[in-house]
């Protein structure tokens, strides 16, 4: 790591990220692959995980130095929270206030398109066969959205707006949040699934997380409803959704996300019937790449003046803490994000002496 000379930024990255050209003279920027990231990371004194689906981290992490801030362009942190990176001093920090209301839409898209069955449409088009169904009122019916972060009540926001009776829950309960009023803990998710007509994954993938859809949990909810993840692949017990769905108890199910991606072509997944599998895109509009540079780039302005950063990850809870932003989120270069809160980590100037859940 730099200790006189200038900072030094490594990005790991397959192709060349964009906007980074904007970064100011005296900062060394190096551009790597994993396979130079083991030589690069010592020195590093900024890590910029652009190729957020990299497994290599956990095995090139360094003894000894390395780098005092590790930025992704990911919301979810989970493949960074690996031991060493967590019991170091180095703070990282996400992507958040660029995903949210792109998944949203998505969810809401989703929602839309199973209640008034677009599939079913699209397919009696294509068999030239007119045919007349009855849909599926979405105003007035119950949804279940897991995940309390920025994510989650995004997508609360737009299934309200949509007449739809929402519940959100979160790590904890909580009965003034300043946008929603109650937050159900995740002890309450038993109790609520057996009325609600969508069920949302939008948890980031923790220890408390992991499996927490199960056959347990879908059997909890009704007959007929359905489940949609935009999670993380891992908190769905794949086999256990599939039986669902084979055996008629849920209705359908949408998933973007999966434990093994790109999904294999003998995945029994994409002949499940009532499944829409799409390849983890539900967050990805046009210009996502370049709004994620800009969360970077801002971050990066704010460290280089010793100011704190946005989006700082809670190491131990594998999220940031939505109290950061909430009610809503902040863009890159709010003034609202400046000022230091309890708990959030300030970045500084020299190398500190000696920091899983949902939201």
């Amino acid at each position: 790591m730099s200790e006189t000379g200038p900072p030094v930024v490594v990005v790991l990255a397959g192709g060349t990220p964009p906007r980074l050209d904007r970064i100011a003279a005296g900062t060394e920027l190096r551009h790597v692959t994993e396979d130079g990231l083991a030589e690069a990371l010592p020195t590093a004194d900024v890590l910029l995980v652009w190729d957020f689906l990299t497994d290599a981290l956990p095995r090139v992490w360094p003894r000894t130095g390395g780098p005092r801030w590790v930025h992704t362009a990911s919301a979810g942190v989970d493949r960074l929270m690996f031991p060493a990176l967590v019991e170091s001093d180095a703070l990282v920090t996400n992507s958040r206030g660029v995903f949210e209301q792109p998944i949203a839409e998505y969810v809401t898209g989703l929602v839309l398109a199973m209640a008034k069955d677009f599939p079913g449409t699209y397919d009696l088009q294509r068999s030239r066969t007119w045919q007349h169904r009855e849909t599926m009122r979405v105003s007035g019916s119950r949804a279940v959205v897991v995940g309390a972060g920025p994510i989650g009540r995004a997508i609360t926001r737009l299934l309200s707006a949509l007449g739809v009776r929402t519940a959100l829950v979160g790590r904890t309960a909580r009965d003034q949040d300043p946008e929603f009023g109650r937050v159900h803990g995740f002890g309450q998710l038993s109790g609520l699934l057996p009325d609600a007509d969508w069920v949302v994954s939008a948890a980031p993938l923790t220890g408390q997380t992991a499996d927490m859809f199960d056959a347990a949990t879908f059997g909890r909810m009704k007959q007929g409803a359905r489940f949609i993840n935009v999670g993380r692949g891992p908190l769905v017990v794949e086999a256990d959704l599939l039986a669902a769905l084979r055996s008629g108890h849920l209705g359908g199910a949408a998933l973007d996300v999966f434990r093994t991606e790109p999904l294999p072509p003998d995945s029994p997944h994409w002949d499940a019937p009532g499944l829409l599998v799409s390849p983890h895109m539900s967050a990805d509009t046009y210009g996502w790449l370049d709004d994620l540079a800009e969360v970077f780039l801002d971050n990066l302005e704010r460290w280089t003046a010793g100011r704190p950063l946005r989006n700082t990850v809670n190491k131990k809870l594998g999220y940031v803490p939505v109290a950061e932003g909430a009610p809503g989120t902040e863009k890159p270069g709010s003034d609202k994000s400046d000022t230091e809160k309890p708990g959030t980590d300030k970045p500084s100037t020299e190398r500190p002496d000696t920091e899983k859940g949902m939201s």
